[in-house]
């Protein structure tokens, strides 16, 4: 397998670029948004502030070295996610006005953010441009999407608080992690937790589902979280349970 050349000193500058191409594709999908469901001007400022916001993050901590022109391939793809992540984070705050036409989109959009999920890590693998930051990219992508759709599963009054604790939950591990120094460590890969976290995006959109009764997504919800409170009870017993590290090694 051959290795993509690096590009030095100049990828942030490669990288903003990308960022600048992406923006009119949040504003295209901002103003779909705005065109179909009953929202105000300020949701357009919502996305753009979000999207700003993100940036700033995205430059603040790609590496001088990714392979690959620009950002890269795969995290284009994982960019094209995160702006159709950031059009549905801008409805929070709506506080239950989604309507039916509303919960279709967000159901439409998510259901496009979960299926282009399998992609980038496809053509990081493909074009030999895999990196931690690519797959660090990725999974805050993902759990950023957990905690929106979760949120606005409790706003649109489909369940109770509760139901906040699907999204919330990775942050309280990396949160945990600044308390107890094991749950820092890396975690083997695992199928079972790649197959947990689609479970809730699936779980989560089924509960925006207009056409599904309330117990169903009570039901499916708590199923969800769960699921998910096992995976996590898993990933921090076995680091807990980890041989630290030699000193010097």
């Amino acid at each position: 397998m051959t290795t993509a050349p690096f590009y030095g000193g100049d990828i942030r500058r490669k990288a903003l670029w990308d960022l600048a191409a992406g923006l009119p594709v949040a504003v295209l999908v901002a103003a779909a948004t705005w065109s179909l469901l009953d929202v105000t001007a300020t949701y357009g400022l919502r996305v753009l502030g979000l999207y700003a916001a993100a940036s700033v993050l995205i430059l603040a901590t790609v590496p001088d070295d990714l392979p690959g022109p620009g950002s890269g391939p795969a995290n284009r793809v994982t960019l094209g996610r995160l702006i159709l992540l950031l059009c549905i984070a801008g409805l929070a705050p709506t506080g239950g006005a989604l309507g039916v036409t509303g919960r279709w989109w967000v159901i439409g959009l998510g259901t496009a953010i979960m299926m282009l999920d399998g992609v980038d890590g496809w053509m990081a693998r493909r074009t030999s441009t895999a990196t931690p930051f690519g797959a660090r990219f990725d999974m805050e992508t993902d759990a950023l999407l957990m905690l929106v759709l979760s949120v606005l599963v409790w706003t649109e009054g489909r369940a109770g608080a509760w139901v906040l604790l699907i999204g919330a939950m990775r942050y309280a591990f990396v949160a945990a992690g600044w308390v107890v120094t094991r749950l820092r460590a890396d975690l083997p890969p695992s199928l079972r937790r790649r197959v947990v976290c689609v479970v809730q995006g699936i779980a989560l959109l089924v509960c925006l589902g207009p056409i599904v009764p309330a117990r169903v997504v009570v039901g499916v919800a708590a199923v969800s979280l769960a699921a998910l409170t096992w995976s996590f009870g898993a990933d921090v017993t076995w680091l807990l349970r980890a041989r630290p590290p030699e000193r010097g090694a």
